[in-house]
């Protein structure tokens, strides 16, 4: 699945990479900034995609898509498609050109909208990542986690460099009996939790 990343996908994600390195060290406001993942957990989060179930593929909170790129890889090894919520207009748009110079649309669906005003509409998730605004962490994961097939799998960004904001809703998952679930220390802290 890495061995192959076409050329065009490598460019856009450099870029993207690029892109947020100058938002990090320019000053950029944070609600404009890109604030995406690392290589590492793209590459972990695809790995996981790739191993979920059956069922709908998500991610909340999309941004430019460069997590996105690295989900659109686990979802064509699968025969799938990522259904990515993006609700900051200029972000939905960063992310249109990202999947256009990607060529990604057979893997990716973009949906500009705010994901919890149709979680209610989708049923059998079997897998998503969550990387949006941390104080909607928690309705997201609820949203979510009753939609879940069995072995479904929760990824939630930032359960580390974030842990203080993002506590309650730590604590529910991780005592969670629906799910089995621990924190990975990899890139910011990833929260992975699998359905029962």
């Amino acid at each position: 699945m890495f061995h192959s990343i076409p050329e065009a996908m490598q460019a856009r994600m450099h870029s993207l990479e690029q892109m947020d390195l100058l938002d990090r060290a320019d000053g950029t406001p944070r609600l404009q900034r890109l604030r995406q993942i690392s290589s590492e957990v793209g590459r972990f989060i695809a790995i996981l995609a790739a191993s979920a179930p059956a069922g709908h593929m998500i991610e909340i909170g999309t941004s430019a898509g460069f997590s996105t790129l690295w989900l659109a890889l686990a979802c064509r090894a699968t025969g799938r498609k990522i259904t990515t919520y993006e609700i900051v207009p200029e972000k939905a748009a960063l992310a249109r050109q990202s999947f256009d110079e990607a060529n990604v649309w057979d893997a990716v669906e973009l949906v500009h909208a705010d994901a919890l005003d149709r979680l209610p509409q989708l049923n059998e998730i079997a897998f998503c990542f969550l990387d949006c605004e941390k104080e909607i962490y928690g309705p997201c994961y609820e949203a979510v986690a009753e939609r879940m097939v069995a072995g479904g799998i929760l990824v939630a960004d930032n359960a580390i460099n974030h842990r203080e904001v993002l506590q309650p809703m730590l604590d529910r998952a991780l005592a969670d009996e629906r799910f089995d679930a621990l924190i990975v220390p990899i890139g910011k802290g990833e929260l992975l939790c699998r359905k029962r």
